[in-house]
């Protein structure tokens, strides 16, 4: 198993104890969200890390197609359930980023299968990073109704580039829609 590889298996390691750490405050401590926040971030890094390493290389494997991109679902997705669970995030907003997600992935799997690779466009990479910036901004949970402000405005723009993006992806992929590959 390649470096790249490793790191996404380290990833998926990971998510565990970031849900552990995130929900963990009343068993483990106040400094629980700290430890899963800086969880987020190394889990986070070890995304941007493999890809360019993965590249760089010339590494890339059936095994990171697949699984780099689960991983980063599961690390993100487990962070938005979390946010339902503690009441800091709408549910029906998350049910709609997790259903871009899932439709997205049988996309491309379906665009896999006729031999056509499907590229990450500007308004995904947006949402990503909309939604990484947010996740990370709102698990130290600081509080008071000016964060309260800044963490709403930040969960409905990563609602809406979740939206464009999608929208943006079956505009741009409707052969494959069309069963026209």
């Amino acid at each position: 198993m390649n470096l790249p590889n490793k790191l996404t298996v380290l990833r998926v390691i990971l998510v565990p104890f970031f849900v552990l750490f995130l929900l963990g405050a009343d068993y483990i401590g106040p400094f629980s969200p700290y430890i899963a926040l800086i969880i987020f971030i190394v889990a986070s890094l070890t995304d941007m890390l493999d890809g360019k390493i993965a590249r760089k290389y010339n590494l890339i494997t059936n095994f990171g197609k697949f699984m780099d991109p689960l991983a980063d679902k599961l690390l993100v997705c487990s962070a938005l359930i979390c946010f339902v669970d503690m009441h800091r995030m709408p549910t029906w907003v998350v049910l709609i980023i997790i259903a871009r997600e899932f439709i997205i992935s049988g996309f491309r799997l379906v665009a896999a299968e006729g031999g056509t690779v499907i590229a990450a466009g500007i308004w995904g990479k947006y949402k990503t990073a909309i939604t990484m910036i947010t996740i990370i901004f709102m698990i130290p949970n600081f509080g008071g109704p000016t964060v309260h402000i800044i963490e709403q405005i930040m969960i409905y723009l990563s609602l809406a580039l979740t939206v464009i993006s999608l929208v943006d992806y079956l505009v741009h992929n409707k052969s494959v829609l069309a069963g026209k590959m």
